[in-house]
Formats: structure tokens, C-alpha cells, sequence
């Protein structure tokens, strides 16, 4: 078995937790487009280079990526609400640390610390699965995951507006205060998970990849300042080649490893990861255009002459559409399943580029472009962590959601060295100034038109899953936890063992994960119920010896229901084969 509990009773989870852990989402969002307003001016605000001053915006992105997969892992064994706040902490104290100085190397400092915050998005969506009601899981998880974009939409004229009326610093004191709030909010409401994973933390597998992204992400993010051609740029990309490999080397052949590689390469785990790649560039390409469009000046012929407050609200309907969408992707995905919800979220995305390339040439049709790119990109998150949980165990959970995290984030950082180039290299020169092209921002729709070409491939290729087994995939977390206490009411506190336990089996003979399993007592009501582990195990503990019904179900097989008898002497070792006989364990 791979997970395990804690030993307090769990606290059940209220109505506002759901909220208060997208809130801490927004909040993070928020931190990542912060600057955005006032990029522009940082090197005249920092008195240093361009090229130093793009230093503020890097740290964020590389410590952003190295702290999502660590964060998973920790929170997976260690407790997600704790790691939660460890990230929010982390995040506060890195926004203080900016608003307090107009030095280059602090500045980087605190964006660097406020990078660890990213770790919360895939610890919150851990916290969901392990707490809430199948009813429940399937629109929290869209809420949370769609977060990370509406903190960025509505971020966006809010920073606005601040940097232009305020000081700057502003921000930064704004962010902290957000991050206090959010730590409060979630020592009131959101209880801890129960699920721990078995094991240590894999400090050389951390050391290890955070090498490999820091050699991979850094000549993405400074190759148009160093020259994507140059010794440095293509010597750090062969490095992380090399890197990675190792660290994969590594990671297969550690007992608990950082990430389970054997697990990421299950193909739905690797598509969806792939995708969200797709996804997160997709994202991005209209966040970097439609504001350049907006507050370019009328004179160019294209530019519609925008303030910066009035292009943030403009852009902001791309993260209110997000928020919307959740309630939207639950009904879909429960009726046709996450992966036909991301198939109608990429198809929606693509429609919205498409008609993008005719939609310039006034400041409401971007709303529009935006609502309609919104739509989609929601429709698309909300998908990606419900067919992550559906393929891995619950103790690793937090984990897997990491690392989809972090293929995001890789997604929006290709997305902004790529759009970025596009521009560069298609733009105008007027008066010294590098001016972007209409023909640059409608390339760059091109490009995220191709991306979700290559994500809707991938989509197709992902496993189908009927609906009543994504309505399992996404069963309780009470159930997880109920298997987790049966394992330690059965493997031994010094007790005698009372229970069942064993492995439900296919026909022929493979284990079958997350079947239901169901305990029912001499008088026909429910004595226990579970779900099976990863590689078919199940363990059920019994109120009292005496005979009892086992009934066994899983989408795609037949339903089994078998009488067995426990005499409270030692647990009762019980294969169960849908469909088929029970056979001596």
C-alpha cells in the first residue's frame, strides 16, 4: 500500500473551504502578474541594465518552477494545509522584502521567495481530493485550477490602476497583505488532509531536477537578451539535457523518488502532462499580445490608443470567463468525462484565435476575443487535474498535480520567449523605439492556434473513460482514508487484526485500481467501504466477527457480491475477480 494517515481524526471539510483555497490560487496569481504594468520601467525604477532589470522577473518563474513539484511531494508526506502555508509564508516575506528596497539584488531576492508560492496551487488541489465528497470534487477542482488565471485577468487592472496613481511599491505591500489574509483564512477553515505517503523526501532527486529546470528554463527566459544561437544558450540547453537524464537515472532507482517517472509515463499521465504544455502556451499568447495592441497609439494604424488601466479591464474578462466555467466543466465532465471537457476546451480556444485574427481593430472586439479564449482555457484547466487524479494513487497526489503544474508553467515560459522573438523580429523601428507589428500579433495567434492543434492530438489519444468510471475516478476521499484505516487497523498497532484484505482482479488475473468494494453486515446495511489501491489491494476493517458480504464493482466489469465469514482470530486474505470466482488470496 502506498499511503497512510495521519494520527488525528480528520476535521470534514466546510462550505468555505473550497473558496478560501481558491482564493489562496488567486493570490498566488496575482504575485506572477504583478509587474506586468510597470515592466517597462524597471530598469529606470531599479537604476540598472534592461537586460539586469528582466533578472526580477526570471527569479520568480525559475524558483516558481523548482518549488511546485518539491512542494507536492512535501505536502504528500508531510501534510498539504502545512505545506499550504509554509508557501503563503514564504510568499509574504519575499513581498515585504520588495516593497522595502530599490535595489536590484534584494528586488530578486524577494521575487525569488515569492516564487515558492506557485507550490500552492497543486497542494490545494491535493487538499480537494483528499476531503471532499465525489459531488463536491469535480467543480472545486475546476475552481482551483482555473485560479492561477483569474488572479492573473484581474490582476492585471488592478496593478494598473495602483502603479499609476501610487507608488509601486504599493503592490508589493497590496501582495503581502493578500498572502496574510489567505494564511488566515486557511488556519480557520481548511482542515488537514488525513492521506500521508509512506517514505522520505528525496533530497538528491530535489537538488537534482531543480538543476535540470534552472539549466532548462534559464536560456528560455534570457535566450533573446544572450542570442539563441549563442555558446551560452545552447551550452545550458546541453546541460540540461544531461542533467535531467541523470536525475532520471537517479529517480528510478530510488525507493521513494520525488517524482515516479514509472507512474508519469502511464500514458494518461504523459499526454495530459504534454498538453498542459499546449495549454499553458496557448494561455499566455494573449496575455503578451492584447495588451501591446490595446495601449499602442492609434497613430501606428493598428495601435488602439489605450490607457493601461482601460487595457487591464479589457483583458480581464479572459480570467472572470475562467471562474465562470467551472460550474460549466462540472456538468460536462460528469456526464462526458474530463477528456471529451478538454477536447471542447481546446476546440473552443482554437475558435477564439481563429476569429482573434479578424478582432483588432477595436477595443471591444478583445473582450470578446478574451470572454471567448477564457471559455476555453477554463473548460481546458478545469480537465487537466481530474484526469491526473484518475491515473495516479492518492498518495501521490499532491505530487503528480505538482509536476502538471510545472508543465504550465513550462507552457507559458516557451509561450513568452517564442511570442517575444515573434514580436521582436517582426517589429518596426520608430524613432529608435522597437514598435510590434499587426503582422507580429497575428502570427503569434498563429502560433497559439498551432499549439492547440498539437494539444487537441494529444487529447484524442488520451484513454475514454465512461461515466460512471469517471464518477469513480473522483470518489471521496473518505474512501481513501477509510482504506488507509483499515490498513493500519490490519497491518498491526499491536492489536489483534479484525478485517478483509486482499486484491481485486480482472478475468485475466490484472489487478483492478479503484474498484469499489463494500462491506455489508448480517443485516444488510453498509458495515464499510473502500477503494482499491493503485495495484488492486483492498483492506476492509470489520466492526465484529461473524459473516458478512462482500460486493465488488469497477467500470467495465461486472458487479461481484460474495458471502465470506470472519472469526476475529486473524484477518481474512480474500481475492475478489470481476467477473469470476473468489479465489484464496
Amino acid at each position: 500500500m502506498s499511503h497512510t494517515t495521519t494520527d488525528e481524526p480528520a476535521r470534514r471539510a466546510s462550505g468555505a473551504t473550497v473558496p478560501v483555497l481558491a482564493f489562496a490560487g488567486i493570490v498566488v496569481a496575482v504575485m506572477q502578474t504583478l509587474l506586468v504594468p510597470v515592466i517597462k520601467d524597471l530598469p529606470r525604477l531599479l537604476d540598472t541594465s534592461p537586460s539586469n532589470a528582466t533578472w526580477v522577473l526570471t527569479s520568480t518563474l525559475l524558483s516558481g518552477a523548482v518549488a511546485t513539484p518539491i512542494m507536492g511531494r512535501l505536502g504528500d508526506l508531510f501534510g498539504k494545509r502545512r505545506m499550504l502555508i509554509a508557501s503563503l509564508s514564504v510568499m509574504v516575506v519575499g513581498a515585504l522584502l520588495s516593497a522595502l528596497t530599490d535595489a536590484l539584488v534584494p528586488m530578486i531576492v524577494g521575487r525569488t521567495l515569492q516564487g515558492f508560492a506557485m507550490g500552492a496551487i497543486p497542494l490545494g488541489i491535493g487538499l480537494m481530493r483528499d476531503m471532499l465528497p465525489r459531488e463536491r470534487l469535480g467543480s472545486a477542482m475546476a475552481l482551483m485550477s482555473s485560479s492561477i488565471g483569474v488572479g492573473g485577468g484581474l490582476a492585471l487592472p488592478a496593478a494598473a490602476l495602483v502603479a499609476q496613481h501610487t507608488d509601486w511599491h504599493a503592490l508589493y505591500y497590496g501582495a503581502a497583505g493578500l498572502g496574510v489574509l489567505s494564511i488566515a483564512l486557511t488556519l480557520l477553515v481548511v482542515p488537514e488532509s488525513p492521506l500521508r505517503a509512506k517514505g522520505s523526501f528525496d533530497l538528491p532527486g530535489a537538488l537534482g531536477l531543480s538543476a535540470g529546470l534552472i539549466l532548462f528554463l534559464l536560456p528560455i527566459s534570457k535566450g533573446s537578451d544572450w542570442g539563441w544561437s549563442s555558446p551560452t544558450t545552447l551550452g545550458l540547453f546541453g546541460a540540461a539535457v544531461v542533467v535531467l537524464l541523470l536525475w532520471g537515472l537517479m529517480e528510478l532507482r530510488v525507493a521513494a523518488p520525488l517524482v515516479d517517472l514509472r507512474t508519469t509515463a502511464r500514458r494518461e499521465v504523459l499526454l495530459t502532462n504534454l498538453a498542459s504544455i499546449m495549454v499553458g502556451v496557448s494561455f499566455f499568447v494573449i496575455s503578451l499580445v492584447l495588451p501591446q495592441l490595446l495601449q499602442l497609439p492609434s497613430e501606428t494604424g493598428y495601435g488602439l490608443g489605450q490607457s493601461m488601466v482601460v487595457a487591464g479591464l479589457c483583458v480581464a474578462p479572459l480570467g472572470l470567463t475562467m471562474m465562470f466555467t467551472a460550474p460549466v466543466y462540472a456538468r460536462l465532465s460528469a456526464r462526458y468525462g474530463p477528456r471529451t471537457t478538454l477536447i471542447i476546451g481546446l476546440v473552443i480556444i482554437g475558435v477564439g484565435y481563429a476569429g482573434g485574427l479578424g478582432l483588432m481593430s477595436a477595443a471591444w472586439q478583445t473582450v470578446v476575443t478574451s470572454v471567448l479564449i477564457g471559455a476555453g482555457i477554463g473548460l481546458a484547466y478545469s480537465s487537466l487535474p481530474a484526469l491526473i487524479i484518475g491515473a495516479v494513487p492518492a498518495s501521490e497526489t499532491g505530487a503528480a498535480n505538482g509536476l502538471n503544474t510545472l508543465m504550465r508553467s513550462i507552457g507559458t515560459s516557451v509561450s513568452s520567449a517564442v511570442i517575444g522573438m515573434v514580436l521582436a523580429n517582426t517589429s518596426n523601428d520608430v524613432g529608435g523605439v522597437a514598435v510590434p507589428t499587426l503582422h507580429g500579433f497575428r502570427v503569434s495567434f498563429l502560433i497559439a492556434a498551432a499549439a492547440v492543434a498539437v494539444g487537441l492530438v494529444l487529447a484524442f489519444f488520451l484513454p475514454r473513460r465512461s461515466p460512471s468510471a469517471v464518477s469513480q475516478l473522483r470518489a471521496s476521499s473518505e474512501e481513501d482514508a477509510n482504506l488507509a484505516r483499515a490498513e493500519q487497523a490490519l497491518a498491526g498497532t499491536g492489536q489483534p487484526p479484525h478485517g478483509f484484505r486482499g486484491r481485486v482482479l480482472a478475468a485475466d488475473g490484472v489487478p483492478v485500481p479503484r474498484a469499489k468494494v463494500t462491506l455489508i453486515d448480517r443485516h444488510g446495511r453498509q458495515a464499510g467501504a473502500t477503494l482499491s489501491d493503485a495495484d488492486g489491494s483492498y483492506a476492509l476493517a470489520v466492526p465484529a466477527r461473524g459473516p458478512y458480504v462482500l460486493a465488488a464493482r469497477a467500470a467495465g466489469h461486472a458487479p461481484l457480491a460474495h458471502a465470506a465469514t470472519h472469526d476475529g482470530d486473524r484477518p481474512v486474505d480474500l481475492d475478489l475477480s470481476l467477473p469470476g470466482e473468489t479465489v484464496p488470496a
